[in-house]
């Protein structure tokens, strides 16, 4: 216990340890208690931070800073057009199209099921098979028309979305705009001993910006694969299980095993076991051993240098903690302690004579 009051009374003592310790009780106040009312704020400065990194290799050429802002700019506001205009709709159709066709899935699952009994009679029985049957129907009825629901009032509500593209692109273009100025009102208000804040930032900022950066790519080259390989082998809802594919590779492990089913469960019900539906699983494993083994080392390199076993329980930890968006943000969160960890004191300083 002497050891543990030893310990505070030396962090306490130190002022920089007391300024990042409240920085980031601050902030975890901000993201808990005001997110969702600041949630535009917040993208945008996510957003921003991720377009000032192509806005500095376009400086890199010696390009004017204004040139290169407005290039990006307009670059995202189109990026943004084909998002609501096209990808949401076509998603939207085909989600529907798949809640549409569960029944008839079910139907044919259901017939599947009920030869257990005869192949594997030591195994199943009728009446558990038929509880089986019952639990699935309920359970993928009620997602199905969760999902929809949700599509429909949840996020894309119209207030939502009307917020979202009439102040998000304002408040990205003014980060962007006028980030020397919010930066140097930022720092005024910051105390002048802040040198173990500003190396946590620098740690933070190198991983998580190639990172963020390199996921960026990673999901557009995973979803475009796949959609063209299921395009080609003439699998249904392409685009929306590509969309999925690509997406899942923010969780790492988890994602890729969760997004193999529907894949599996919509080519079984479109060709039965038939070479179609072999040649498709293959294909989709190859896309994804080359994902794990070729595009992430190259996209990544040990930028987030994390053990598999860490990242899990980020995942874990971080979901349970913040939902959706704490799976989402599992690594760059952990990525934030893992700096914090190596910058904080391990011990007292050497006192001056």
């Amino acid at each position: 216990m002497e050891q543990i009051s030893s310990w505070v009374r030396r962090q306490l003592s130190n002022p920089q340890v007391v300024f990042l310790t409240a920085a980031l009780v601050v902030l975890f106040v901000i993201v808990v208690y005001a997110g969702n009312m600041l949630a535009p704020v917040l993208a945008g400065i996510v957003i921003a931070y991720l377009l000032e990194g192509i806005i500095r290799r376009m400086q890199s050429l010696h390009l004017p800073r204004w040139i290169c802002l407005w290039t990006v700019f307009i670059a995202f506001m189109l990026f943004l057009v084909t998002i609501f205009f096209w990808l949401l709709p076509t998603l939207y159709t085909q989600l529907a199209q798949v809640v549409a066709q569960i029944p008839s899935m079910l139907s044919e699952g259901q017939a599947a099921l009920m030869t257990l009994p005869q192949t594997y009679p030591e195994l199943f029985s009728q009446a558990q098979v038929l509880e089986l049957i019952s639990s699935l129907r309920a359970e993928l009825t009620g997602l199905g028309q969760q999902a929809l629901a949700n599509s429909l009032y949840g996020v894309t509500s119209i207030i939502t979305i009307l917020i979202y593209v009439i102040l998000l692109p304002i408040l990205i273009f003014f980060f962007l705009k006028d980030k020397r100025r919010i930066l140097d009102w930022t720092h005024d208000l910051l105390p002048s001993d802040n040198q173990l804040a500003i190396q946590v930032w620098h740690d933070v900022d190198v991983q998580i910006g190639n990172y963020i950066r390199g996921k960026f790519w990673e999901i557009l080259i995973v979803w475009w694969t796949c959609f063209l390989t299921f395009s080609l082998l003439g699998l249904q809802y392409a685009m929306l299980l590509g969309v999925l594919v690509g997406l899942s590779v923010l969780i790492p492990y988890i994602g890729a095993a969760v997004v193999t089913v529907p894949v599996v469960v919509i080519a079984y019900f479109q060709w039965g076991v038939t070479n179609e539906f072999y040649y498709l699983v293959v294909a989709y494993l190859i896309i994804q051993a080359l994902d794990g083994n070729l595009l992430v080392p190259l996209l990544f390199s040990e930028v987030v240098n994390l053990h598999p076993v860490a990242i899990i329980v980020a995942v874990l930890f971080f979901g349970g903690l913040f939902g959706i968006w704490g799976v989402f943000f599992a690594i760059p969160l952990a990525t934030l302690v893992q700096a914090i960890m190596v910058a904080w004191p391990r011990g007292s300083e050497p006192e001056e004579p």
